[in-house]
């Protein structure tokens, strides 16, 4: 991986990061800052659904600190190694966690009439589209356990190798 990219990736890495982490002072600052005039037809949810937001925003943080961790690795040339499942697990259950997370703020939507059964719908589709992305990480983290057998392979007939010559 080039420098030029690498540094571009954490460019980006670093201003989602700061966009988070700006999202959830907001957030909490409105939490306390509106809690004195709650719209009436969601009042009872409002508190959830801001700790859910918060919490999907900690989820999304901790993927870009893993990724971060993971372009390291590759500019290093050690991501065939042990310690990259380390992060693709962690990646992994971030992405289900926030589709646990999508899944609790459609069921505590749901009731009632404040919110319409489309958006309810919508959140149950957006749950499944983030288990998706959680699948399909763990395709990438089979295809780097196999990647890392081979590694592994080759280094041991390396050896072998120079232990002939």
């Amino acid at each position: 991986m080039g420098q030029l990219t690498v540094l571009a990736l954490r460019g980006v890495i670093g201003a989602l990061l700061a966009g988070s982490v700006f999202v959830q002072v907001v957030l909490l600052w409105l939490l306390v800052a509106g809690s004195a005039d709650p719209d009436a037809a969601l009042a009872h949810v409002r508190t959830p659904v801001f700790v859910i937001v918060v919490l999907g925003a900690l989820a999304a943080e901790t993927v870009l600190v893993c990724v971060w961790r993971l372009v390291t690795m590759v500019r290093r040339g050690t991501v065939f190694s042990l310690g990259a499942f380390r992060y693709v697990h962690v990646v992994i259950g971030a992405f289900v966690a926030t589709a646990l997370l999508v899944f609790t703020l459609g069921v505590l939507l749901a009731p009632g009439e404040a919110v319409a059964p489309g958006i309810v719908l919508l959140l149950g589709g957006v749950g499944v589209a983030v288990l998706g992305v959680a699948l399909v990480v763990l395709v990438l983290r089979m295809l780097l356990a196999q990647a890392v057998a081979r590694d592994i392979e080759a280094a041991r007939m390396r050896a072998e190798l120079a232990e002939v010559i």
